[in-house]
């Protein structure tokens, strides 16, 4: 076999077809993977909504979940049914922490209390910012459980509020509990509740989440 001689043009030809090959192989690799990667994530957000919302609906909230806009910025509301009357729902919600963006899904019960949470994603410090994953749910320090954004808006401690804060995290906090507040103030507009959006939730409080 005749050895391909060495140029500038035979290298380009080889370098193109490595590129077309890798890129048919990537091509193929990412079809055979989307759907397995697509049903895990549903799978991800079912799991979650089950987590954060009111015991004994029989709908399927991830099924068709509506979409709320607030000052630009749309939120993802998954309702709750039993029998057809609603009885809360779960809201997705991000907000820019220490280390990135932080996103939490909220449940409210129908009188707009918390049922739970779950942390979707951070980019928060591991040991320290990650810490939102728990610290704010029944029994933990930071307790937000059954409390009601549309009262009095969640802010920590240090700012005047009644939250505490993580320990050495208080920048992760605000962003969470400005999460948690802007998902109430998307569950109560479609609810068709009017609620302070500069604040997240209600115009009693005002929120601080500049980074000291």
């Amino acid at each position: 076999m005749k050895k391909l001689e060495s140029s500038f043009k035979n290298m380009v030809i080889v370098l193109t077809a490595v590129t077309v090959i890798a890129g048919v192989l990537l091509g193929y690799v990412n079809e055979i993977t989307a759907q397995p990667i697509a049903q895990a994530n549903a799978k991800a957000l079912s799991d979650a909504i089950a987590v954060v919302m009111p015991e004994g609906y029989d709908n399927n909230p991830a099924e068709a979940p509506e979409t709320v806009e607030l000052d630009g910025v749309s939120y993802k509301v998954y309702k709750a049914t039993k029998g057809g009357e609603f009885i809360g729902a779960a809201v997705e919600s991000s907000a820019g922490g220490f280390g990135g963006t932080l996103t939490v899904l909220v449940g409210f019960d129908k009188e707009g209390k918390i049922k739970d949470y779950s942390l979707l994603s951070h980019a928060e410090t591991p040991g320290l910012g990650s810490k939102a994953a728990d610290w704010f749910k029944a029994g933990s320090k930071g307790n937000i459980v059954g409390l009601n954004p549309g009262e009095e808006a969640l802010i920590v401690s240090k700012d005047g509020g009644k939250v505490d804060a993580i320990t050495a995290s208080t920048i992760t906090s605000r962003a969470f509990l400005k999460a948690v507040n802007n998902a109430y103030a998307a569950y109560a507009a479609q609810n068709g509740r009017q609620v302070d959006t500069q604040s997240g939730a209600t115009p009693k409080a005002d929120m601080n989440v500049e980074q000291n």
